[in-house]
């Protein structure tokens, strides 16, 4: 395996190198030495009516998928850099500031170099980027339809699975999308962790298509497939408890997405149907990092909170956003999640055991967009991802400066 896993890197190295004859003789872009720079301003008011820091989907093992907090906050911020670098690479750098509480976390959420002129319909990317997986996890937040993620990318992605990899993509030469492609990444992150097997800890592998019904629709459906090994990746539960899993994690998605527009102009009426289907299987063991067992005094019938468990956890998203006149949108969304956990020690207080409450959702949204650079968001949802239904109201304004390319379909 080790083998065949080097000879690909090889040539891969090969196929970034080998000159293109005629992309040789091409001009570097116009904005080689311009790079286009932008800024998401985001900000937000909040308001639950149970307790934002006591957040948890019963059944799952969080990583940093928490609420924001109550009241005015200044919500995830970004500056982004990007540009061609000659003829044949593309780069771009996207750096976000986030605050809690007085702390303000700095991160490099995006760094990647991207091929510009492999022959047959190949590209290449490597670096830092947001995995293809599923239809949202490529997106940046402040191209988001709603305020957050859906209750499944939450609890199973870890809010958007990003990290530091390689990818390959190859789009058919026809006049229907289909797309193939296959990453390879360190494994760092939710639902990874650790970076095992020597800094390649996961891998993912994804297939599109899509087209054109008439000049006023289009649609694109998918497969993806993320498989991850995890070394004691973290989640804090609602006692303060910090937990660490060691095991495997394997994600499933199936998403779709249809558009329609009133006679193929999006600006005046348009409608965007998706949704998406996550299952995700996890194997390992759990330890409960509380309690130092090597110092403390414990009664001879204690049991340690120490316990392997097997997941089968399964959720869905279905939404609707409708422009139903220039620059006004509403939009509606229902999330479902479900978990079957099982384990010989699950009788420990952990959300794992919380099988008899199915987490659920429903979130309306009304936003307003002067143009393609401001929007105003007003956001209204019934969480029930823990037993008690909690009353999440939220305002918000996301602002780009600057040039900003554009999103994906």
């Amino acid at each position: 395996m080790k083998f065949y896993f080097y000879s690909g890197c090889i040539a891969a190295a090969a196929i970034l190198v080998l000159p293109d004859t005629a992309q040789a003789q091409a001009a570097v872009s116009g904005n080689a030495f311009n790079p286009a720079f932008s800024v998401i301003l985001d900000g937000k008011y909040a308001h639950y009516s149970l307790d934002p820091a006591l957040y948890g989907i019963s059944g799952f093992l969080l990583g940093d998928a928490g609420l924001p907090p109550k009241g005015l906050s200044l919500g995830e911020s970004e500056f982004a850099a990007s540009a061609n670098v000659d003829d044949r690479y593309y780069g771009q750098l996207t750096v976000s500031l986030a605050t809690d509480g007085d702390r303000t976390d700095l991160s490099v959420e995006e760094a990647f170099i991207q091929t510009t002129s492999l022959p047959s319909g190949f590209t290449l990317k490597l670096g830092r980027f947001f995995s293809d997986i599923g239809y949202l996890n490529s997106k940046h937040a402040h191209a988001w339809d709603f305020v957050d993620q859906p209750l499944a990318y939450k609890a199973m992605l870890g809010m958007q699975y990003g990290d530091d990899g390689v990818q390959a993509r190859w789009v058919a030469p026809v006049d229907l999308l289909v797309e193939l492609g296959g990453e390879a990444f360190r494994g760092a992150q939710f639902p990874a962790g650790g970076a095992t097997h020597g800094g390649i800890g996961a891998w993912s592998a994804f297939a599109h298509v899509g087209g054109d019904i008439g000049s006023t629709q289009s649609w694109r459906a998918g497969l993806s497939y993320l498989n991850a090994d995890a070394a004691q990746r973290e989640s804090i539960i609602q006692n303060g408890d910090l937990l660490q899993f060691t095991g495997t994690s394997h994600v499933a998605i199936a998403d779709f997405v249809w558009k329609w527009a009133e006679h193929g102009n999006p600006k005046t009426r348009n409608l965007v149907v998706q949704g998406e289907y996550l299952r995700r299987q996890e194997n390992g063991a759990v330890v409960d990092t509380a309690i130092d067992y090597a110092t403390a005094v414990l009664p001879p019938s204690f049991v340690a909170p120490n316990f392997t468990y097997s997941g089968t956890q399964q959720g869905f998203y279905l939404q609707a956003v409708y422009q139903f006149i220039p620059r006004w949108r509403a939009g509606l969304r229902y999330d479902k999640l479900s978990a079957d956990n099982r384990g010989p020690s699950l009788g420990v207080a952990t959300p794992l055991n919380d099988r008899s409450h199915d987490p659920s959702r429903v979130t309306a949204m009304l936003d307003f967009s002067n143009s393609e650079f401001s929007r105003f968001r007003m956001q209204i949802a019934q969480d029930k991802s823990r037993p008690e239904s909690d009353t999440q109201f939220t305002l918000q304004y996301v602002m780009s400066i600057g040039a900003h390319g554009a999103h994906q379909f």
